[in-house]
């Protein structure tokens, strides 16, 4: 499996190529002067994968995420989901794809804190129209899928860190996304409880088919992903890991 693009658009089958970025360059001006943090980048990433992306802190990995994610344009290239250039997408278009294609995880969980666990992540289900009801029946379904059923009614001032974390995990699965990108999801957390929430995060990839790229320091975590990539000078390699 090449860690590079084809050229073209990916076909859309199971098991094929979910996403690609061909070419992808990215850069930022800053004081007058342009900085280059991804240089003519590929990579492919086939659906059901689990990939990390490490590499030092301030090198672009959340740059990398954004730009698959559709958060922010490349500068340069074309980035395919499921065969469809992003691109090429209006504004509502875009926006849609985000919510229904996409899940997105930070090291900060960005939970309302006047709602409860339930309420937090039902909302992207009530951004999608979905009635209330169904809405509800969804959030509290996947909050017992993180082991939080004892827990929706809890606001996260209620909850300890690890649980506010598998909260956002159920945010951002709730609708069911092919994609779920996570930047350093385990970052503000303590070695057990991070350990806890990378195995929650692997039976999302397992049960659910949920395909993961997770951009993180951990070491644990990425030796225990499918493939790890480095990222170094604005493009991609491919590491040799052992599993955990």
């Amino acid at each position: 499996m090449s860690d590079g693009a084809s050229g073209a658009a990916p076909a859309v089958a199971e098991g094929s190529i979910l996403i690609s970025a061909q070419g992808v360059d990215k850069t930022f001006h800053d004081a007058g002067r342009e900085v280059a943090v991804l240089v003519g980048l590929d990579l492919e990433v086939i659906a059901g994968e689990e990939i990390a992306i490490v590499g030092q802190s301030g090198v672009g990995k959340s740059t990398l995420l954004h730009v698959l994610g559709s958060l922010e344009a490349p500068t340069a290239g074309k980035i395919y989901f499921e065969g469809r250039d992003l691109s090429a997408m209006d504004e509502r278009e875009t926006a849609e794809f985000r919510n229904r294609k996409l899940g997105f995880v930070f090291q900060f969980h960005y939970l309302l804190a006047d709602f409860s666990a339930l309420e937090n992540v039902r909302m992207p289900a009530l951004i999608a129209r979905m009635n209330e009801a169904e809405a509800d029946t969804r959030a509290a379904a996947m909050l017992e899928v993180v082991g939080l059923k004892d827990k929706l009614h809890r606001r996260p001032a209620e909850l300890s860190g690890g649980e506010q974390q598998r909260v956002a995990v159920a945010r951002a699965v709730v609708l069911g996304p092919r994609l779920v990108l996570a930047d350093e999801p385990t970052g503000n957390l303590d070695p057990h409880t991070a350990d806890e929430v990378h195995a929650m995060l692997h039976r999302l990839n397992q049960e659910l088919g949920v395909t993961l790229v997770i951009a993180t320091h951990n070491d644990r975590l990425s030796r225990s992903m499918g493939r790890t990539l480095r990222l170094r000078d604005g493009k991609l390699s491919r590491e040799a890991t052992t599993s955990v």
